[in-house]
């Protein structure tokens, strides 16, 4: 099955979920899926969970509502952002199946750097040294999975500091510069769409 991949950069936050609403809503049966790469300009986001913050601003930096599940996080430049953009019916896996095998590609990768990670089987997402360093979050709409995970690669780790990540106050947050100096989002990226092909048997095919 074919895969087209979009490279985003440094973009703002809000833009990026309403094109992927706007491509999910207009996608068919024949419609190729798609991951996206992007860094974000500093946001907090939070997923249909939420209760404790919804308010415009956290210490300066805008907050916004997302559709995704799950709570509170932060993205900002030095996290890498892949969205998921994938017909979860016509691939044939269920949702749990996603974000285990996403889990899974995450785990991968972070070996391939020499870096020693794993799951947290009460909260979602990839830890290392039991802190955290990949968030999931996504929405299934039509059967078609929206949003995806956040890899801290080099990025200011303080904002998740004035926030309970997750919504678990006893998270913390590392990345991946704290094991691997010489990395860069490129390179993750690289590894990411390797790994992530073979695992769920994709082409990538030129947009």
């Amino acid at each position: 099955m074919n895969i087209i991949i979009r490279y985003l950069n440094l973009c703002n936050w809000s833009d990026v979920e309403k094109k992927m609403h706007k491509f999910t809503k207009n996608r068919n049966q024949n419609t190729i899926d798609e991951l996206w790469f992007a860094e974000h300009y500093p946001v907090f986001t939070y997923g249909i969970l939420e209760k404790e913050y919804k308010m415009p601003y956290i210490q300066g930096i805008p907050v916004h509502y997302s559709i995704r599940g799950g709570k509170i996080t932060y993205h900002g430049p030095g996290q890498l952002i892949i969205y998921l953009l994938i017909n979860l019916q016509r691939k044939k896996i269920k949702f749990y199946k996603l974000v285990q095998n996403i889990e899974i590609v995450i785990i991968k990768l972070l070996k391939d750097l020499n870096i020693s990670s794993h799951t947290n089987k009460n909260w979602p997402g990839v830890y290392v040294k039991k802190k955290k360093i990949c968030s999931l979050g996504f929405r299934i709409i039509k059967g078609c999975s929206l949003h995806g995970l956040s890899l801290n690669v080099n990025m200011d780790l303080i904002p998740f500091k004035y926030i309970h990540p997750c919504g678990n106050k006893n998270i913390k947050m590392t990345q991946i510069k704290n094991f691997n100096s010489n990395i860069t989002i490129q390179k993750i990226q690289n590894i990411f769409i390797k790994n992530f092909c073979i695992f769920f048997n994709y082409l990538i095919i030129n947009n």
